[in-house]
């Protein structure tokens, strides 16, 4: 009785250990470190100019696994920290490579364009760029777009998005704009008055 005690408190006990290590693995902070909302992601770009170096000057993509690779400074992490931070640690480096020199570097996040814009499709919009600019790198809205009820979509989520809405914080890498179409009525108003009117007069004549 007793070695069957002992050894299902030492069973009990390895569960227990097992349990522990195994929420630790999945937990945040061990191993690979875990994104902010604010960070960039796999497709979004960091743009790189500095005056007099027009071989450096560019665009260079965050990768799959998270990486930008920079000329001069080599790999950076950029999906681990905040995009303010990884921003200014790219101008540290370029500035300790460089002495007075005009160096600029801006990150770009990836964002979708759906709708009934004149080019849906992704597009790379700064943190100066408003929803209105973006839906303008799509060319615009048709003539059947409403600007009034742009939407924005993130993670299968709507959400109004205004027009004069600055990029930089309230937007996400990954987005996505939807403009929608006008309603069949809103667009076809002119043409089921005309209707309409030419409705009341032929009763009209047919009553009087």
């Amino acid at each position: 009785m007793r070695q069957g005690g002992a050894s299902r408190r030492v069973g009990a006990g390895i569960g227990l250990l097992v349990a522990l290590l195994v929420g630790l693995s999945g937990s945040p902070g061990v191993g690979a470190a875990q994104s902010g909302p604010d960070a960039l992601r796999p497709g979004d770009v960091v743009r790189l100019a500095i005056s007099g170096e027009e071989t450096l000057t560019g665009d260079y993509a965050v990768d799959a696994s998270g990486s930008v690779s920079l000329p001069l400074i080599g790999t950076r992490s950029a999906t681990t920290m905040p995009a303010d931070r990884l921003r200014q640690e790219i101008l540290d480096a370029y500035n300790a490579q460089f002495r007075n020199q005009s160096i600029q570097v801006t990150v770009l996040r990836r964002i979708r364009v759906l709708g009934a814009v004149q080019n849906p499709g992704l597009y790379h919009a700064d943190p100066t760029m408003t929803v209105a600019d973006i839906v303008a790198l799509a060319g615009g809205p048709t003539e059947q777009g409403r600007l009034d009820q742009v939407r924005l979509v993130r993670d299968g989520r709507e959400m109004e998005a205004r027009l004069d809405s600055p990029v930089a914080m309230q937007l996400q890498s990954g987005d996505q704009i939807l403009v929608p179409e006008r309603s069949w009525f809103t667009r076809n108003t002119t043409w089921v008055i005309g209707l309409a009117m030419s409705t009341v007069a032929i009763i009209t004549r047919i009553l009087y």
